[in-house]
């Protein structure tokens, strides 16, 4: 829960270099793109938070595996965009479509480990 707090933190200081110092640095479709990974750390760290309280009341087991893929998803899909954002070279790109991928199966995951558990 606690990683989840500092990516809030981490999310809404990038969001708002984005939207005050950068402007005029960043194109106004990598403003778009740095404003979409915002959207999905801030959104994903939501989920992360979500998914360290229910280890409270669920088999933890489980979880732990679903807030790693949702951590691993954010720094992958978020951090994939930051870093090519910054100049990084193009084949970092490739990171970020898995990162996609990790938030969808942990997503998928959470939905089992919910219906199966009757909530």
């Amino acid at each position: 829960m606690s990683l989840a707090a500092l990516l809030f933190a981490i999310g809404v200081i990038i969001g708002a270099l984005g939207s005050h110092a950068l402007t005029n640095v960043l194109a106004p479709q990598q403003l778009a793109s740095l404003g979409t990974a915002v959207d999905y750390q801030l959104f994903n760290a939501l989920g992360l938070l979500v998914v360290g309280l229910l280890m409270h009341t669920l088999p933890a087991a489980r979880l732990r595996l679903i807030a790693w893929a949702l951590l691993l998803g954010i720094i992958f899909f978020s951090g994939g965009i930051y870093v090519m954002l910054a100049g990084a070279p193009k084949f970092l790109g490739y990171i970020t479509p898995l990162g996609g991928v990790m938030l969808i199966l942990a997503w998928l995951a959470l939905t089992i480990v919910l219906w199966r558990s009757g909530r």
